[in-house]
Protein backbone atom coordinates (compact mmCIF):
# COMPACT_ATOMS: atom_id res chain seq x y z
CA UNK A 1 0.00 0.00 0.00
CA UNK A 2 2.87 2.34 0.77
CA UNK A 3 4.33 1.78 -2.70
CA UNK A 4 0.97 2.54 -4.31
CA UNK A 5 0.56 5.75 -2.36
CA UNK A 6 4.04 6.85 -3.44
CA UNK A 7 2.97 6.48 -7.07
CA UNK A 8 0.09 8.90 -6.57
CA UNK A 9 0.81 12.53 -7.33
CA UNK A 10 -0.16 13.97 -3.98
CA UNK A 11 2.70 16.45 -3.44
CA UNK A 12 2.56 20.10 -4.43
CA UNK A 13 5.00 20.98 -7.24
CA UNK A 14 8.36 22.30 -6.14
CA UNK A 15 9.80 25.57 -7.36
CA UNK A 16 12.15 23.67 -9.64
CA UNK A 17 9.29 21.66 -11.16
CA UNK A 18 7.38 24.87 -11.91
CA UNK A 19 10.50 26.49 -13.39
CA UNK A 20 11.11 23.47 -15.63
CA UNK A 21 7.51 23.65 -16.83
CA UNK A 22 7.88 27.36 -17.59
CA UNK A 23 11.01 26.62 -19.64
CA UNK A 24 8.86 24.31 -21.77
CA UNK A 25 6.23 27.01 -22.20
CA UNK A 26 3.81 25.36 -19.77
CA UNK A 27 2.15 28.24 -17.94
CA UNK A 28 -1.38 28.94 -16.71
CA UNK A 29 -3.56 30.75 -19.22
CA UNK A 30 -7.15 31.93 -19.36
CA UNK A 31 -8.86 32.72 -22.67
CA UNK A 32 -11.70 34.32 -20.74
CA UNK A 33 -9.31 36.74 -19.06
CA UNK A 34 -7.97 37.85 -22.44
CA UNK A 35 -11.46 38.31 -23.84
CA UNK A 36 -12.52 40.24 -20.76
CA UNK A 37 -9.54 42.61 -20.89
CA UNK A 38 -10.15 43.33 -24.57
CA UNK A 39 -13.84 44.01 -23.98
CA UNK A 40 -13.32 46.12 -20.86
CA UNK A 41 -10.71 48.18 -22.72
CA UNK A 42 -13.12 48.70 -25.59
CA UNK A 43 -15.92 49.59 -23.17
CA UNK A 44 -13.77 52.08 -21.27
CA UNK A 45 -12.55 53.70 -24.49
CA UNK A 46 -16.04 54.00 -25.91
CA UNK A 47 -17.39 55.26 -22.58
CA UNK A 48 -14.85 58.09 -22.48
CA UNK A 49 -14.69 58.85 -26.20
CA UNK A 50 -17.90 57.34 -27.53
CA UNK A 51 -19.45 60.68 -28.41
CA UNK A 52 -16.42 61.71 -30.42
CA UNK A 53 -16.30 58.30 -32.16
CA UNK A 54 -19.97 58.58 -33.12
CA UNK A 55 -19.59 62.10 -34.45
CA UNK A 56 -16.49 61.24 -36.47
CA UNK A 57 -18.11 58.04 -37.75
CA UNK A 58 -21.14 60.00 -38.90
CA UNK A 59 -18.91 62.46 -40.75
CA UNK A 60 -17.01 59.62 -42.43
CA UNK A 61 -20.22 57.84 -43.44
CA UNK A 62 -21.68 61.08 -44.79
CA UNK A 63 -18.52 61.79 -46.78
CA UNK A 64 -18.47 58.26 -48.15
CA UNK A 65 -21.96 58.52 -49.58
CA UNK A 66 -21.79 62.14 -50.64
CA UNK A 67 -21.28 62.41 -54.38
CA UNK A 68 -20.77 65.94 -55.63
CA UNK A 69 -21.13 67.13 -59.22
CA UNK A 70 -17.42 66.72 -59.99
CA UNK A 71 -17.47 63.04 -58.94
CA UNK A 72 -20.55 62.52 -61.08
CA UNK A 73 -18.78 64.01 -64.12
CA UNK A 74 -15.41 62.31 -63.49
CA UNK A 75 -15.86 58.74 -62.18
CA UNK A 76 -12.07 58.35 -62.07
CA UNK A 77 -12.03 60.52 -58.95
CA UNK A 78 -14.15 57.97 -57.07
CA UNK A 79 -11.17 55.77 -56.14
CA UNK A 80 -9.13 58.62 -54.56
CA UNK A 81 -12.30 59.75 -52.79
CA UNK A 82 -12.90 56.31 -51.29
CA UNK A 83 -9.19 56.07 -50.39
CA UNK A 84 -9.48 59.31 -48.46
CA UNK A 85 -12.56 58.02 -46.65
CA UNK A 86 -10.75 54.78 -45.83
CA UNK A 87 -7.75 56.75 -44.50
CA UNK A 88 -10.02 58.80 -42.25
CA UNK A 89 -11.64 55.62 -40.91
CA UNK A 90 -8.24 54.01 -40.32
CA UNK A 91 -7.01 57.11 -38.49
CA UNK A 92 -10.16 57.05 -36.35
CA UNK A 93 -10.03 53.40 -35.31
CA UNK A 94 -6.25 52.75 -35.28
CA UNK A 95 -5.78 53.98 -31.66
CA UNK A 96 -8.68 51.80 -30.51
CA UNK A 97 -7.25 48.75 -32.27
CA UNK A 98 -3.84 49.50 -30.72
CA UNK A 99 -5.35 49.59 -27.23
CA UNK A 100 -7.21 46.34 -27.87
CA UNK A 101 -4.00 44.68 -29.06
CA UNK A 102 -2.22 45.83 -25.91
CA UNK A 103 -5.06 44.50 -23.76
CA UNK A 104 -4.84 41.14 -25.54
CA UNK A 105 -1.16 40.90 -24.55
CA UNK A 106 -1.77 41.61 -20.85
CA UNK A 107 -3.21 38.30 -19.50
CA UNK A 108 0.21 36.59 -19.09
CA UNK A 109 1.33 39.44 -16.85
CA UNK A 110 -1.67 38.98 -14.55
CA UNK A 111 -0.96 35.24 -14.30
CA UNK A 112 2.84 35.60 -14.07
CA UNK A 113 2.93 33.56 -17.26
CA UNK A 114 4.95 35.78 -19.58
CA UNK A 115 7.94 33.62 -20.52
CA UNK A 116 10.25 33.13 -23.48
CA UNK A 117 10.41 29.38 -24.02
CA UNK A 118 12.41 28.30 -27.10
CA UNK A 119 11.70 24.67 -26.19
CA UNK A 120 8.02 25.26 -26.89
CA UNK A 121 8.89 26.22 -30.48
CA UNK A 122 10.56 22.87 -31.21
CA UNK A 123 8.15 20.56 -33.13
CA UNK A 124 6.91 17.64 -31.04
CA UNK A 125 6.60 14.43 -33.08
CA UNK A 126 4.31 12.95 -30.44
CA UNK A 127 1.65 15.50 -31.31
CA UNK A 128 1.45 14.04 -34.82
CA UNK A 129 0.29 10.71 -33.39
CA UNK A 130 -3.45 10.36 -34.25
CA UNK A 131 -4.09 8.16 -31.22
CA UNK A 132 -2.57 10.74 -28.90
CA UNK A 133 -4.59 13.48 -30.61
CA UNK A 134 -7.83 11.57 -30.09
CA UNK A 135 -6.83 11.00 -26.48
CA UNK A 136 -6.34 14.72 -25.97
CA UNK A 137 -9.71 15.44 -27.58
CA UNK A 138 -11.49 13.30 -25.01
CA UNK A 139 -9.27 14.10 -22.05
CA UNK A 140 -10.62 15.51 -18.81
CA UNK A 141 -9.04 18.88 -19.60
CA UNK A 142 -10.67 19.06 -23.05
CA UNK A 143 -14.05 18.12 -21.64
CA UNK A 144 -13.70 20.83 -19.00
CA UNK A 145 -12.86 23.39 -21.68
CA UNK A 146 -15.89 22.26 -23.70
CA UNK A 147 -18.12 22.54 -20.65
CA UNK A 148 -16.83 26.04 -19.91
CA UNK A 149 -17.39 27.11 -23.51
CA UNK A 150 -20.97 25.82 -23.44
CA UNK A 151 -21.71 27.54 -20.13
CA UNK A 152 -20.13 30.78 -21.30
CA UNK A 153 -22.08 30.71 -24.56
CA UNK A 154 -25.30 29.95 -22.69
CA UNK A 155 -24.70 32.77 -20.20
CA UNK A 156 -23.72 35.41 -22.75
CA UNK A 157 -26.32 34.25 -25.27
CA UNK A 158 -29.07 34.22 -22.66
CA UNK A 159 -28.22 37.72 -21.50
CA UNK A 160 -28.08 38.95 -25.11
CA UNK A 161 -31.52 37.50 -25.84
CA UNK A 162 -32.96 39.10 -22.69
CA UNK A 163 -31.43 42.46 -23.60
CA UNK A 164 -32.78 42.36 -27.15
CA UNK A 165 -36.21 41.32 -25.91
CA UNK A 166 -36.30 44.05 -23.25
CA UNK A 167 -35.29 46.71 -25.80
CA UNK A 168 -37.37 45.45 -28.72
CA UNK A 169 -39.61 48.52 -28.69
CA UNK A 170 -36.60 50.87 -28.82
CA UNK A 171 -34.99 48.81 -31.59
CA UNK A 172 -38.08 49.04 -33.80
CA UNK A 173 -38.40 52.72 -32.90
CA UNK A 174 -34.98 53.42 -34.42
CA UNK A 175 -36.51 52.95 -37.87
CA UNK A 176 -38.65 56.04 -37.41
CA UNK A 177 -35.89 58.34 -36.08
CA UNK A 178 -33.75 60.71 -38.15
CA UNK A 179 -30.28 59.41 -39.06
CA UNK A 180 -28.24 61.43 -36.56
CA UNK A 181 -30.52 60.95 -33.55
CA UNK A 182 -31.07 57.31 -34.52
CA UNK A 183 -27.33 56.62 -34.62
CA UNK A 184 -26.84 58.34 -31.25
CA UNK A 185 -29.73 56.36 -29.73
CA UNK A 186 -28.40 53.12 -31.19
CA UNK A 187 -24.94 53.91 -29.82
CA UNK A 188 -26.32 54.32 -26.30
CA UNK A 189 -28.22 51.05 -26.56
CA UNK A 190 -25.16 49.20 -27.82
CA UNK A 191 -23.02 50.70 -25.07
CA UNK A 192 -25.49 49.68 -22.37
CA UNK A 193 -25.73 46.15 -23.74
CA UNK A 194 -21.97 45.97 -24.07
CA UNK A 195 -21.45 46.90 -20.41
CA UNK A 196 -23.97 44.29 -19.27
CA UNK A 197 -22.19 41.59 -21.28
CA UNK A 198 -18.79 42.67 -19.92
CA UNK A 199 -20.15 42.47 -16.37
CA UNK A 200 -21.43 38.95 -17.08
CA UNK A 201 -18.06 37.96 -18.49
CA UNK A 202 -16.38 39.33 -15.36
CA UNK A 203 -18.22 36.65 -13.36
CA UNK A 204 -16.88 34.01 -15.73
CA UNK A 205 -13.33 35.36 -15.38
CA UNK A 206 -13.60 35.47 -11.57
CA UNK A 207 -14.28 31.73 -11.61
CA UNK A 208 -12.00 30.77 -14.51
CA UNK A 209 -8.71 32.37 -13.42
CA UNK A 210 -8.47 30.60 -10.03
CA UNK A 211 -9.55 27.37 -11.73
CA UNK A 212 -6.84 27.68 -14.39
CA UNK A 213 -4.16 28.28 -11.74
CA UNK A 214 -5.42 25.31 -9.71
CA UNK A 215 -5.55 23.10 -12.80
CA UNK A 216 -2.03 24.13 -13.80
CA UNK A 217 -0.59 23.32 -10.37
CA UNK A 218 -2.63 20.10 -10.24
CA UNK A 219 -1.04 18.92 -13.51
CA UNK A 220 2.41 19.57 -12.06
CA UNK A 221 1.82 17.65 -8.84
CA UNK A 222 4.52 15.16 -7.96
CA UNK A 223 4.81 11.79 -6.28
CA UNK A 224 6.72 11.47 -3.03
CA UNK A 225 9.43 9.60 -4.91
CA UNK A 226 9.77 12.44 -7.46
CA UNK A 227 10.16 14.97 -4.65
CA UNK A 228 12.85 12.84 -2.98
CA UNK A 229 14.76 12.39 -6.25
CA UNK A 230 14.60 16.09 -7.01
CA UNK A 231 15.90 16.99 -3.56
CA UNK A 232 18.83 14.59 -4.01
CA UNK A 233 19.64 16.11 -7.41
CA UNK A 234 19.44 19.64 -6.03
CA UNK A 235 21.64 18.84 -3.03
CA UNK A 236 24.27 17.50 -5.44
CA UNK A 237 24.21 20.64 -7.58
CA UNK A 238 27.19 22.92 -6.71
CA UNK A 239 25.17 26.03 -7.54
CA UNK A 240 22.36 24.92 -5.23
CA UNK A 241 24.85 24.10 -2.49
CA UNK A 242 26.40 27.53 -2.85
CA UNK A 243 22.99 29.17 -2.78
CA UNK A 244 22.02 27.24 0.37
CA UNK A 245 25.26 28.23 2.08
CA UNK A 246 24.69 31.85 1.08
CA UNK A 247 21.15 31.81 2.48
CA UNK A 248 22.35 30.15 5.68
CA UNK A 249 25.03 32.80 6.13
CA UNK A 250 22.51 35.58 5.52
CA UNK A 251 20.11 34.07 8.06
CA UNK A 252 22.90 33.66 10.63
CA UNK A 253 24.00 37.25 10.03
CA UNK A 254 20.44 38.53 10.55
CA UNK A 255 20.12 36.57 13.80
CA UNK A 256 23.48 37.90 14.91
CA UNK A 257 22.52 41.51 14.24
CA UNK A 258 19.21 41.00 16.04
CA UNK A 259 21.16 39.90 19.14
CA UNK A 260 23.46 42.96 19.24
CA UNK A 261 20.92 45.28 20.96
CA UNK A 262 20.71 42.80 23.88
CA UNK A 263 24.51 42.68 24.32
CA UNK A 264 26.25 44.24 27.35
CA UNK A 265 29.25 45.51 25.41
CA UNK A 266 30.93 45.44 22.00
CA UNK A 267 34.71 45.01 22.05
CA UNK A 268 36.46 46.41 18.96
CA UNK A 269 39.89 46.54 17.29
CA UNK A 270 38.74 49.45 16.78
CA UNK A 271 37.36 48.99 13.24
CA UNK A 272 38.63 45.70 11.82
CA UNK A 273 37.17 43.41 14.50
CA UNK A 274 34.01 43.62 16.62
CA UNK A 275 32.74 41.12 19.20
CA UNK A 276 29.46 41.59 21.10
CA UNK A 277 29.31 40.01 24.57
CA UNK A 278 26.32 39.25 26.75
CA UNK A 279 26.24 38.28 30.41
CA UNK A 280 23.24 37.89 32.69
CA UNK A 281 22.94 36.77 36.28
CA UNK A 282 22.90 32.99 36.49
CA UNK A 283 25.02 32.44 33.38
CA UNK A 284 28.16 30.34 33.84
CA UNK A 285 30.22 32.70 31.68
CA UNK A 286 29.77 35.56 29.22
CA UNK A 287 28.67 34.53 25.74
CA UNK A 288 29.55 35.83 22.29
CA UNK A 289 26.31 36.90 20.58
CA UNK A 290 27.88 38.53 17.50
CA UNK A 291 31.29 38.84 15.90
CA UNK A 292 32.74 39.87 12.59
CA UNK A 293 35.46 41.60 10.63
CA UNK A 294 35.46 44.37 8.06
CA UNK A 295 32.00 45.48 6.97
CA UNK A 296 30.30 43.11 9.41
CA UNK A 297 32.32 44.64 12.26
CA UNK A 298 31.26 48.11 11.15
CA UNK A 299 27.62 46.98 11.03
CA UNK A 300 27.87 45.55 14.56
CA UNK A 301 29.26 48.89 15.77
CA UNK A 302 26.48 50.76 13.97
CA UNK A 303 23.71 48.62 15.49
CA UNK A 304 25.28 48.81 18.95
CA UNK A 305 25.64 52.58 18.74
CA UNK A 306 22.03 52.93 17.62
CA UNK A 307 20.77 50.95 20.64
CA UNK A 308 23.03 52.49 23.27
CA UNK A 309 25.25 49.44 23.73
CA UNK A 310 28.70 50.48 25.10
CA UNK A 311 31.59 50.10 22.63
CA UNK A 312 35.07 49.53 24.07
CA UNK A 313 38.25 49.65 22.03
CA UNK A 314 40.45 46.78 23.21
CA UNK A 315 42.39 45.47 20.17
CA UNK A 316 44.15 42.44 21.75
CA UNK A 317 40.97 41.23 23.46
CA UNK A 318 38.86 41.81 20.33
CA UNK A 319 41.27 39.78 18.19
CA UNK A 320 41.54 37.01 20.78
CA UNK A 321 37.76 36.73 21.17
CA UNK A 322 37.21 36.71 17.42
CA UNK A 323 39.84 34.01 16.94
CA UNK A 324 39.07 31.67 19.84
CA UNK A 325 35.43 32.30 20.89
CA UNK A 326 32.62 30.60 18.99
CA UNK A 327 29.40 32.41 18.10
CA UNK A 328 26.55 31.73 20.57
CA UNK A 329 29.02 30.05 22.91
CA UNK A 330 30.79 30.92 26.15
CA UNK A 331 34.13 32.68 25.97
CA UNK A 332 37.33 30.67 26.60
CA UNK A 333 38.25 30.40 30.27
CA UNK A 334 41.64 32.00 29.55
CA UNK A 335 39.83 35.26 28.78
CA UNK A 336 37.62 35.32 31.90
CA UNK A 337 39.74 37.89 33.75
CA UNK A 338 40.00 40.27 30.81
CA UNK A 339 36.28 40.11 30.08
CA UNK A 340 35.49 40.51 33.79
CA UNK A 341 37.34 43.84 33.81
CA UNK A 342 35.41 44.92 30.70
CA UNK A 343 32.07 44.03 32.30
CA UNK A 344 33.06 45.81 35.52
CA UNK A 345 33.71 48.94 33.47
CA UNK A 346 30.33 48.53 31.72
CA UNK A 347 28.52 48.29 35.07
CA UNK A 348 30.39 51.38 36.34
CA UNK A 349 29.39 53.20 33.16
CA UNK A 350 25.74 52.26 33.69
CA UNK A 351 25.95 53.53 37.29
CA UNK A 352 27.46 56.81 36.15
CA UNK A 353 24.68 57.29 33.60
CA UNK A 354 22.09 56.70 36.29
CA UNK A 355 23.64 58.46 39.31
CA UNK A 356 26.31 60.75 37.90
CA UNK A 357 29.64 61.29 39.65
CA UNK A 358 33.10 60.69 38.25
CA UNK A 359 33.26 59.23 34.76
CA UNK A 360 34.65 55.68 34.95
CA UNK A 361 38.07 55.14 33.42
CA UNK A 362 38.11 52.51 30.63
CA UNK A 363 40.48 49.61 31.29
CA UNK A 364 43.79 50.03 29.50
CA UNK A 365 45.96 46.94 29.97
CA UNK A 366 43.70 43.90 29.97
CA UNK A 367 45.13 40.53 31.04
CA UNK A 368 44.94 38.83 27.66
CA UNK A 369 47.34 35.87 27.23
CA UNK A 370 49.73 36.83 24.39
CA UNK A 371 49.47 33.38 22.81
CA UNK A 372 45.74 33.97 22.22
CA UNK A 373 46.24 37.24 20.33
CA UNK A 374 46.63 36.59 16.58
CA UNK A 375 48.83 38.80 14.49
CA UNK A 376 47.08 41.37 12.30
CA UNK A 377 47.61 40.61 8.61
Amino acid sequence: MAEESDLEKTEEPTGRRIEQAREKGQVPHSRELGTFLVLITAAATLWMMGGWFVQRSMVIVRDAFTVDAQLAREPGLLVPHLGEVFGDALFLFAPLFGLLLLAALLPPFFLNAWVFAPKALVPDIKRLNPAAGIGRMFSWSSLMELGKAVLKAALVGGIAVLLIWSMRAEIFGLLTEPLESGLAHAGRMVMFSFLILVAALALVVAADVPFQVWQYLHKLKMTKDEVRREMKEMMGDPQVKGRIRSLQMQAARRRMMDAVPQANVVVTNPTHFAVALSYQAGMAAPRVVAKGVGMIALKIREVASGHGVPILEAPPLARALHKHAELDAEIPSALYNAVAEVLAYVYQLAGWRQNGGDYPVPPRELPVPPELVPEVA
